[in-house]
C-alpha cells in the first residue's frame, strides 16, 4: 500500500534556488534556512557546490560544527574531470573537504552533452561516471547520483543514458537521480521511461524536475507514482528560469493526496510557515497564488462560494487548509454576496443582529465604493470602520478642518522639500500644526499625528510601515489613484485604503483610517488584532 512506503525529500534549494534570477543567499541565510529545514523534516539538505566558490566553502565549514536532527548535509560537485584522476582533481578535494556525510556527484547521461559540452569520447564519461562514484564511495557515508539530461538522453540514446547508469551503480551509487534539466519532458513520457529504467536497474531511483513546461511538480508525482523514493526539489520552486519541483506543493499532495509517508502530520502544519520564512529570508514576495501556501490559496470572494463554504468547506477547497498551516480568507469586493459580509463580520468578533438591515446596507456601501476603485481585500482596517459606522458603533475621534501640502524644488540638483499644514479638531479645540517630510504623504502623516499626539500619546506607536498607489482609471495625470495603506504598532499590522483623483487626498484618506483604526483598538478590548496581522 502507498501509505506504506516512504519518499524521501531532497532539498536544494540553497543551491538550485540561489540560481534564481532574484535570489542571493549570503552565508547566515544560508544556515538559517538549513535548521528550519531540518527542523521541519527535510530528509536531506544540499548545501552548495564547495568547488565553485568561496560562499559555499564557508557554510560546509559551519555545518560540520552543528547537530542535525532530522538531515543529512549533502554536498554536489560534478565526475572528475576529463583525462584527470580523481586524485589529482581539485573539485574532488574540495567536496571531501565539505565533510558531509552525503555527496551527490552530477554525471553526464545525454551523449549529445557528453560530445558538445565536455568534449569527449563516449567511453571516457562513462569512466569519469564510475571512477568518481567509487572514489567517493570509499570516503563518505552515501553517494547519490545526479544524472543530468537524463530523460532528454533517454529520449535521443537509450543505451547509452542506460551505460550511464550502471557506470554509477558499478562504482557504488546508491539512488539514482533521474533529471529533467530541461524541463521539457511530459509527465506521460516520465511514466514511461521510469518504468523502462526500473527493468534496467536495480538500485533505488530519484527525481530532479524543472519547470519549464509547467510540469515539474507533475512530473514528480508521476514519478513517485511509478516507484521513486527520492524527491529533490526547492522551497516555493525557486530556480533557474522557470524554477525547479516545488516541495511546497509536492509534499502535501503526496501525503495528503496519495497517502505516502513523508513527514510527520504536525510537521507538515508548519509548512505555511516555512515557506513564508524562507521567501523572507530570501527577500523576495511570496507568490499569493502559490498552491497550499500562498495567501490566496483558500481565498474566497464569489458570495455563492462563500455561503457554500461556510456549509461544508469541501464545496470549494480540496483540502483542509489547516493541515498545511494555511487558513482560509474571505474577501470582500463588489461580488461579494452576503454571506461575505456576515462572515467577514464574524471573523472580526462582530456581529449583526437578525435581519439586520445594515448588514444589506454595507453590501450596498461596498459595491459602490469598489465601483469607485476602492479596494478592501488589503485594507481590513478600512472596511471594520466601514462596519462599524453602520453599526452605530463609529468614533470620529477627531475632524479635519484643512490640510495644505507644499512640495518645493529649489534647484536642480537639491532634493525636493516637503511641507504640510494640517488643521484638526478634537472635542471642539482646534490644533493647527506643521511639519516637514521626505515628500508629500509623509509630511502630512508627521504633520498629522503631531497634531494628535497631545490629545492621543498612543498614536507615537504607531509606523507608517508599506504606501503602495495604483491608478485605477486611465486619463493621463487626471487618473483616479488607489492608495493602500500599511501600518503597525508593537502588537497588530492593518491595512487602510484611501481613492480620489488627488494623489494627496487619496493618501490622507487612507492615513485617516490608519489613525481611527489605531485609536479604536486602543480604547476597546475584545475587538480586532490587526487587519493583516
Amino acid at each position: 500500500m502507498p501509505s506504506q512506503k516512504k519518499v524521501f525529500l531532497y532539498d536544494t534549494t540553497l543551491r538550485d534556488g540561489t540560481q534564481s534570477e532574484e535570489i542571493s543567499l549570503s552565508v547566515d541565510d544560508k544556515v538559517n534556512i538549513a535548521v528550519r529545514l531540518d527542523e521541519f523534516g527535510i530528509h536531506y539538505i544540499e548545501g552548495g557546490y564547495p568547488g565553485s566558490n568561496p560562499k559555499d566553502k564557508e557554510f560546509f565549514a559551519l555545518a560540520k560544527k552543528m547537530s542535525w536532527k532530522n538531515a543529512k548535509i549533502c554536498s554536489f560537485g560534478m565526475t572528475r574531470r576529463v583525462g584527470k584522476k580523481c586524485e589529482e582533481d581539485a573539485n574532488m578535494k574540495a567536496l571531501l573537504g565539505a565533510e558531509t556525510p552525503v555527496i551527490t556527484l552530477v554525471g553526464k547521461t545525454w551523449d549529445f552533452h557528453v560530445i558538445e559540452a565536455l568534449r569527449t569520447s563516449l567511453d571516457e564519461n562513462l569512466s569519469a561516471i564510475r571512477e568518481t562514484c567509487e572514489f567517493m564511495k570509499k570516503r563518505v557515508e552515501q553517494v547519490f547520483f545526479d544524472a543530468e539530461h537524463f530523460f532528454d538522453g533517454y529520449k535521443r540514446n537509450p543505451e547509452y543514458a542506460i551505460k550511464a547508469l550502471h557506470a554509477a551503480v558499478d562504482g557504488g551509487a546508491e539512488c539514482l537521480i533521474l533529471c529533467d534539466t530541461n524541463g521539457g519532458s511530459m509527465p506521460s513520457e516520465i511514466a514511461r521511461i521510469i518504468k523502462e529504467v526500473k527493468k534496467a536497474v536495480s538500485v533505488p531511483l530519484g527525481i530532479h524536475t524543472h519547470n519549464d513546461s509547467e510540469l515539474a511538480v507533475a512530473n514528480s508525482l508521476i514519478a513517485v507514482d511509478n516507484g521513486v523514493t527520492q524527491v529533490q526539489g526547492t522551497m516555493n520552486g525557486y530556480g533557474e528560469r522557470c524554477g525547479n519541483a516545488n516541495l511546497c506543493s509536492i509534499l502535501p499532495s503526496l501525503q495528503v493526496k496519495m497517502g505516502y509517508s513523508v513527514v510527520p502530520a504536525d510537521q507538515l502544519k508548519k509548512l505555511y510557515d516555512l515557506s513564508h520564512y524562507v521567501s523572507e529570508i530570501a527577500n523576495v514576495s511570496h507568490a499569493i497564488r502559490q498552491p497550499f501556501v500562498g495567501e490566496a490559496s483558500f481565498a474566497h470572494k464569489g458570495g455563492m462560494h462563500v455561503s457554500a463554504v461556510q456549509r461544508n468547506p469541501e464545496t470549494y477547497e480540496h483540502i483542509d487548509p489547516a493541515v498545511v498551516g494555511n487558513h482560509r480568507r474571505v474577501l470582500i469586493s463588489d461580488l461579494s454576496g452576503r454571506s461575505n459580509i456576515l462572515s467577514k463580520v464574524e471573523e472580526k468578533g462582530l456581529h449583526f443582529k437578525a435581519n439586520d438591515p445594515a448588514a444589506a446596507n454595507v453590501l450596498e456601501q461596498i459595491k459602490e465604493l469598489e465601483h469607485a476603485g476602492y479596494q478592501f481585500e488589503a485594507a481590513e482596517a478600512s472596511f471594520e470602520l466601514l462596519v462599524r459606522k453602520a453599526m452605530g458603533e463609529y468614533e470620529p475621534f477627531f475632524e479635519l478642518k484643512a490640510f495644505r501640502v507644499i512640495d518645493e524644488k529649489r534647484s536642480e540638483g537639491e532634493s525636493p522639500i516637503a511641507e504640510a499644514t494640517i488643521m484638526v479638531s478634537v472635542d471642539g479645540q482646534e490644533e493647527h500644526t506643521a511639519a516637514m517630510g521626505n515628500g508629500p504623504v509623509n509630511a502630512m502623516d508627521n504633520a498629522l499625528r503631531k497634531a494628535l499626539e497631545k490629545f492621543y500619546p498612543e498614536l507615537a506607536e504607531v509606523r507608517l510601515l508599506d504606501y503602495k498607489v495604483r491608478v485605477i482609471s486611465v486619463g493621463g495625470t487626471g487618473s483616479s489613484v488607489r492608495v493602500l495603506i500599511q501600518s503597525g504598532d508593537k502588537d497588530a499590522v492593518w491595512g487602510t485604503v484611501g481613492v480620489s483623483h488627488n494623489i494627496i487626498e487619496a493618501s490622507w484618506q487612507a492615513l485617516g483610517d490608519s489613525i481611527r483604526y489605531k485609536l479604536w483598538r486602543s480604547r476597546h478590548v475584545g475587538g480586532i488584532t490587526g487587519g493583516n496581522g
